[in-house]
């Protein structure tokens, strides 16, 4: 799968939201995608990297400090 891919998939899926929302304007929808994007990211890195926050932090190209941080934000630790 390339990076064109899952571009292709966010814009769909963004164009059918849009859609669905039949003519209500949307609201926060930054941060509603980050959201969305960035928790099963950071699942899915935290698996490959057998849940060793420093290389999923490597992989990721954060600081330990922040991937900790989004990871408690999205109740993935405690």
């Amino acid at each position: 799968m390339s990076n064109m891919h899952i571009e292709e998939c966010v814009r769909a899926s963004l164009e059918s939201y849009l859609r669905d929302l039949g003519g209500t304007e949307p609201d926060g929808m930054y941060t509603m995608l980050v959201n969305v994007v960035e928790k099963p990211l950071l699942e899915v890195v935290m698996h490959h990297a057998d849940h060793n926050q420093s290389k999923a932090a490597q992989w990721l190209g954060l600081n330990r400090n922040t991937l900790r941080k989004k990871l408690l934000e999205h109740k993935l630790i405690r």
